[in-house]
């Protein structure tokens, strides 16, 4: 189990202004959860869309915000003013290095091409166990489902263990993604690799 006091929780997270309210709505309140459990953010370092809301609701709560912002985007002026600790990388793979490595755990909140490959390669690096932190998907609208379909149909047809729909975690709330994470304790997992001899 996860030391409860002051993780660093990575958050995955849409960069588009133009997402409904019920998405904002719940990234506010998992920034603002975050920061009144003592918990410390990273993301990726943006000024727009729910990763804005997310670091604003932590400051406004009194929380600290690490941003890790690619120098492509920080050139463009998308750079979060009000982080505690702004991080500028060379690329989106130093970005996420960088963010994997600062964090304890991971939340996925909806999100576009750029949250799924973030939160994928958290699943791949877990699947290789490389790390054996929790990842959990904020199922907000239940806008997941068609993955969490698709990861099931990936185990039913032998392209992954079904132990391994134990990579992740599921809320459809902030408080119960907090609530996950505090409580984790990390499956043993087999080897992925399919023993067909």
């Amino acid at each position: 189990m996860l030391d409860k006091k002051s993780l660093s929780i990575c958050v995955f997270c849409s960069s588009s202004d133009a997402v409904d309210d019920i998405y904002a709505n719940e990234a506010h309140y998992l920034g603002t959860l975050m920061a009144l459990s003592g918990h410390k953010l990273v993301y990726g370092g943006t000024n727009v869309g729910l990763m804005r809301v997310v670091a604003s609701a932590m400051k406004s709560a009194g929380g600290s915000v690490t941003g890790v912002i690619p120098e492509s985007i920080f050139h463009h002026g998308r750079a979060f003013g009000a982080a505690d600790e702004l991080i500028v990388t060379k690329d989106l793979r130093e970005r996420k290095a960088t963010m994997e490595q600062r964090s304890d755990a991971f939340v996925a909140l909806p999100g576009g091409i750029g949250t799924l490959e973030e939160a994928l390669e958290i699943m791949t690096l877990r699947q290789l166990q490389l790390h054996e932190k929790p990842l959990v998907f904020l199922n907000t609208a239940g806008y997941f489902e068609p993955l969490f379909s698709l990861l099931r149909t990936m185990a039913m047809q032998r392209f992954m263990k079904p132990d391994y729909t134990k990579l992740y975690c599921v809320a459809t709330n902030a408080y119960d993604a907090i609530l996950a994470i505090e409580t984790f304790s990390p499956d043993v997992l087999a080897s992925k690799w399919f023993d067909t001899e």
